[in-house]
């Protein structure tokens, strides 16, 4: 893997997790913009490990690398949930955390336009339906 290929990888997963990030800190959520650069940095990174000790020893597994991401990541967003009294707050933003892992490593093993077309719907899903819900609740009331 040359180092303009992980050059890529990495700096679309910084802008993966950006896009998602940003939207969370303009929310004034628990985990915002470097938290989501992290994890999907981090994820990117894992990914391309798993990829480049598979091709040089042959004993890697880029799965079980995927699954370990996905397991720790989610042990970080349960960071993020809070209760207070009867409701439940961090869910989305938990929620996030974990799918900027998976962009993350779909980045790192080279898979640009899962994580691309996986951001832009994340993006959609965190901006446009909490506006959709706010005006559900309101009607409701």
């Amino acid at each position: 893997m040359s180092i303009l290929i992980m050059f890529i990888r990495f700096l679309l997963a910084l802008v993966c997790g950006a896009l998602i990030g940003l939207e969370r800190e303009m929310s004034e959520k628990e985990a915002g913009l470097r938290t989501h650069i992290l994890v999907s940095l981090g994820a990117c990174l894992f990914g391309m490990l798993g990829l480049l000790i598979s091709s040089e020893t042959g004993e890697a597994d880029p799965l079980r690398m995927a699954q370990g991401i996905l397991i720790g990541i989610g042990f970080l967003g349960a960071g993020v949930i809070i209760r207070e009294g009867a409701s439940i707050k961090g869910l989305t933003t938990a929620a996030g955390i974990w799918v900027m892992g998976g962009v993350g490593f779909a980045c790192g093993t080279g898979y640009y336009i899962p994580a691309i077309v996986c951001t832009v719907f994340s993006f959609l899903t965190i901006a446009l339906f909490t506006k959709i819900e706010k005006r559900i609740k309101d009607k409701g009331k």
